[in-house]
């Protein structure tokens, strides 16, 4: 069997740069353990598995070690591929995935994402989780992953997280955020559980960042950016229940995989 594989960088207008995503295109989905082999194989923060569904198409995302309930980077690749490359025509796509039906679209030189959003709730500072991070936050909250807010973009960037600590505290994430200095906000995130000691690009963790600063700015438009060793910039907008989370991406390779 030959199937088809790109890898796509996320959120980035160039090549190492962003996150990248492995995108495997299927006409029926192959069994779970072939999928995570291909996955591990990659070994990539995310592989994107698509087949065809109705007007759209099915989603499904692994780690390296786990299928994943959401990803960003590796939707807005998937979307990158089919809209700029596979379906030219297609103004937008939908896929249906274990979060609903997400949208991507096509906005000038950038591809738009429609995600559920995943508010925080403040909570109680956890001694281990902080000393794993390795920097006492200003505060913490928690929704899908714990989201630790500190004073500057500086003080994330430093970060060291002992990460075979951080794994005591799967199956969350931990989000990493201050106020940006050329944006409104930066982040780094750090997943060890899933088998993604850092991921460079979070999309799905602007599902809860979205909610959390522009409740504080007083604003629904956000420009964010991933201070990861990569980087990557994403431009936001709080919807409500919903999130937009906007960026570019470039294809860098184009190959096959032999079962």
């Amino acid at each position: 069997m030959k199937l088809s594989l790109f890898q796509i960088d996320a959120f980035t207008d160039s090549v190492f740069s962003g996150n990248p995503a492995a995108v495997c295109p299927l006409d029926a989905w192959l069994s779970d353990q072939q999928m995570q082999a291909i996955a591990a194989e990659n070994n990539l923060s995310e592989t994107a598995f698509f087949v065809p569904k109705g007007d759209g198409f099915g989603l499904r995302w692994f780690t390296p070690t786990c299928e994943v309930d959401l990803c960003g980077h590796a939707t807005l690749a998937t979307g990158h591929l089919l809209l700029n490359r596979l379906e030219p025509k297609r103004p937008a796509v939908t896929f249906e995935t274990r979060s609903g039906p997400l949208t991507v679209k096509r906005e000038n030189d950038r591809l738009v994402m429609d995600f559920p959003a995943k508010p925080a709730a403040e909570t109680a500072p956890d001694a281990g989780l902080v000393a794993a991070v390795g920097g006492a936050p200003e505060k913490v909250l928690a929704a899908d992953n714990y989201l630790m807010v500190y004073a500057s973009a500086a003080e994330v960037r430093e970060l060291r997280p002992r990460m075979a600590d951080l794994v005591a505290f799967g199956p969350r994430g931990v989000i990493a955020t201050a106020p940006g200095e050329d944006c409104d906000f930066v982040s780094r995130f750090f997943a060890p559980a899933h088998g993604i000691p850092e991921d460079p690009v979070t999309g799905s963790a602007h599902c809860t960042l979205i909610p959390y600063w522009s409740a504080r700015l007083g604003k629904a438009d956000l420009h964010a950016r991933q201070i990861s060793r990569r980087g990557g910039e994403l431009f936001c907008r709080d919807e409500g229940t919903r999130v937009s989370i906007a960026g570019r991406a470039v294809l860098y390779l184009e190959g096959t995989i032999f079962l």
